[in-house]
């Protein structure tokens, strides 16, 4: 399991977001303080606080490198 943080700031951002994640076929989460939901589901999504960078986790690392590559617009550091 990998995790990294990711900003989504507009609703643009979290349909092109979601449209990307839904191509990876592994279990993937995130995480907004005690709350946690599918990256694959844009109503879990806005359900979150999306004002600050949110915690992603990838739950096979097999995928992790694709997944860098496919999100680096959306990745914070």
């Amino acid at each position: 399991m990998k995790t990294s943080k990711i900003q989504l700031t507009s609703i643009n951002d979290v349909k092109e977001f979601v449209t990307k994640i839904s191509q990876f076929n592994c279990d993937i989460d995130l995480i907004s303080g005690r709350y946690v939901v599918d990256a694959k589901s844009i109503m879990g999504i806005f359900s979150l606080d999306l004002s600050k960078p949110i915690d992603i986790e990838i739950h096979n690392d097999n995928y992790y490198d694709e997944f860098l590559e496919k999100m680096k617009e959306f990745i914070v550091e």
